[in-house]
């Protein structure tokens, strides 16, 4: 069962939940609760199910519960409050379109790391081995929703995308005919001065050019967000795409043959 070391570790980061340690101390009055239009707990009945907000353990007999369906990747990783979002010189809180509690464009990528090691303290299959295997099942549905969430949250194409996906908003394949022509023109420079490339200097001259384009068009991601211009957003995400598979490109041809 759940103790030792590792025990000892998660109760003094705080992050244990409980009365989890190697049994469920409260008795739970499942038919005293009968009646309650909340979620029932799949294993004493109480009130749990699906859990909201920081919870995921059964408040009652403190199992893990499954996913909440209705939670999205920006409020998954924002657990207690504790905003991950990048602030600058005391400002507020940036947080996009229609002011949507915790989603915002621009993050503080420290803290969304730590919040991610955080969670799978919580709910990594290794700390569910000795459980049933109801909690094993939720406990690989949780750790892989919090992996895609990490990962997603992490780069800025990847978030500005799927904070365009929470607006209704996505970007389809192809869509050449939509950018101008001087931007077209642009993006086949770079890629036929990425194939001319022959030493480490022309490739790292490249690989310059092309972060600071990207550097250039997260920030106007991040401001149209702000603005709540959704298009504008769309249409810089659109270019960080294109630069993004040079990026690909430019990987490949480190790996040597």
């Amino acid at each position: 069962m759940w103790g030792g070391r590792k025990g000892a570790l998660l109760r003094v980061w705080g992050l244990w939940p409980a009365g989890v340690l190697g049994r469920r101390p409260l008795s739970c009055n499942a038919a005293s609760l009968a009646g309650s239009n909340s979620p029932q707990c799949w294993n004493c009945g109480g009130p749990g199910g699906p859990m909201r907000g920081h919870e995921f353990f059964c408040p009652q007999c403190r199992a893990l519960q499954p996913p909440d369906p209705t939670r999205d990747y920006f409020s998954l990783m924002d657990w207690y409050g504790r905003r991950f979002r990048e602030t600058r010189g005391g400002e507020r809180d940036v947080r996009g379109s229609g002011d949507r509690g915790n989603r915002a464009f621009r993050v503080d990528t420290a803290k969304l790391h730590t919040r991610y090691q955080e969670l799978q303290r919580l709910v990594h299959p290794d700390f569910f081995s000795q459980r049933s295997q109801t909690e094993k099942d939720f406990s690989e549905k949780h750790s892989t929703l919090v992996n895609d969430a990490y990962k997603t949250l992490l780069a800025p194409l990847s978030r500005g995308l799927y904070l365009l996906k929470l607006h209704g908003l996505e970007i389809p394949e192809g869509t050449d005919d939509e950018m101008d022509r001087q931007f077209l023109m642009e993006i086949m420079e770079i890629n036929e001065k990425l194939a001319e490339a022959q030493s480490e200097a022309a490739m790292k001259e490249t690989e310059s050019i092309v972060r600071a384009k990207q550097k250039e068009l997260t920030d106007s991601v991040s401001r149209a967000f702000e603005q709540d211009d959704l298009e504008k957003a769309k249409e810089m995400l659109t270019k960080m795409r294109y630069f993004s598979n040079i990026e690909e490109k430019i990987k490949l041809k480190k790996i040597p043959l």
